[in-house]
């Protein structure tokens, strides 16, 4: 993929929901939301400071993310949908339980 974002946006790939409720009923596609949860791809250099300092990014490709219900523009890139959003839409980074336990 050759699309680098600019400036503080972060390219984002949504992360599917579970077909199945945890008590075993399949969800169908018409009642299903879109998941507020997504994997970075791609991510800007970082803002801009009055003084000219950059200010670099909280998260990296390959972070898994949480964002809000409304946020970030929907595009296509090379036939797959995806997201950009500014860094500040971003909620929250998601860690791995197991390894947080180990660290």
């Amino acid at each position: 993929m050759a699309f680098k974002p600019l400036h503080d946006r972060v390219l984002v790939r949504r992360v599917e929901s579970d077909e199945k409720t945890k008590g075993g009923l399949i969800i169908p596609d018409s009642a299903k939301e879109k998941p507020a949860e997504g994997e970075v791809i791609a991510c800007g250099d970082g803002a801009r400071k009055d003084s000219g300092e950059l200010i670099e990014m909280s998260v990296k490709p390959g972070d898994r993310i949480l964002f809000g219900k409304w946020s970030g523009t929907e595009v296509t890139i090379d036939g797959e949908e995806l997201l950009i959003m500014k860094e500040s839409d971003i909620l929250g980074v998601m860690t791995d339980a197991k390894a947080a336990k180990a660290a």
